[in-house]
């Protein structure tokens, strides 16, 4: 049985989820592809500290030893990549298609779980939570077999995002164009007032006109207690009350 994990809090490194890519060995880099074409998959690596390294290797461990058969290695070698600042990175997939029928494409959600639009590229260097299925396998490369534990993707959750850098590959040249972008903009141009056709905004504008004006009067008026009715409606005497004051 499966065992399903979240890796909390690591950096995204070269994510494909927004749609399945597979190696091109003749131009040496991952390329968009069909489901259902050879090595077709979606996979993000990721980089973590010692200590969420250290719970996801404990816990792969375990899968490995709840499931292998007498014929699997008896240990799970470490599988994580030690970076030079002693930081660990290792990678999480999803084949595209298995036994020729497509998968589902892994879930991306933003912090607070909103599921994120279609076609959402998340980046490197971006802080995520990344769920997984824990698989156990034995499988034959060549003449010799090998034995681990894989993580098949299954969602992520990203917790920071780093917008996507576009590259330019020109360098600035002095005394060249320089584009003023209110040149032609429509928005930059003053707009002109109009009169409003709300009559309360006019005599709000139309204040200062008065100020010469004297005063007016205030005349109090003495309230009455409305009547004292017994029964009746507390609406009625809501009303009768506001009748006698006008």
């Amino acid at each position: 049985m499966a065992i399903s994990y979240i890796i909390e809090g690591v950096e995204a490194l070269w994510p494909k989820i927004d749609r399945t890519y597979a190696f091109n060995s003749k131009v040496r880099r991952s390329e968009p592809c069909d489901a259902r074409d050879q090595n077709a998959a979606y996979s993000v690596a990721f980089r973590m500290d010692g200590p969420t390294a250290q719970s996801l290797f404990r816990v792969m461990k375990k899968a490995y030893a709840d499931n292998r058969d007498d014929d699997w290695d008896q240990k799970l070698a470490n599988p994580f990549v030690k970076d030079d600042n002693g930081t660990y990175t290792h990678k999480a997939n999803l084949k595209g298609a298995y036994n020729g029928e497509t998968t589902t494409k892994p879930l991306e959600v933003d912090s607070k779980g909103t599921p994120l639009p279609k076609g959402f590229q998340l980046t490197t260097g971006s802080t995520i939570n990344v769920a997984v299925q824990l698989i156990p396998y034995r499988m034959k490369l060549g003449k010799e077999w090998e034995n681990g534990v894989s993580l098949r993707l299954k969602a992520v959750q990203v917790i920071k995002y780093v917008p996507l850098e576009v590259r330019n590959p020109f360098s600035a040249v002095d005394g060249g164009f320089v584009f003023d972008g209110a040149g032609d903009n429509p928005f930059a141009k003053t707009a002109t007032q109009t009169k409003s056709n709300n009559v309360l905004a006019d005599v709000v504008e139309d204040d200062d006109a008065d100020d010469d004006m004297d005063e007016p009067v205030k005349k109090t008026v003495k309230k009455t207690a409305p009547p004292k009715k017994s029964g009746g409606d507390l609406n009625d005497l809501v009303e009768e009350y506001f009748d006698d004051e006008t």
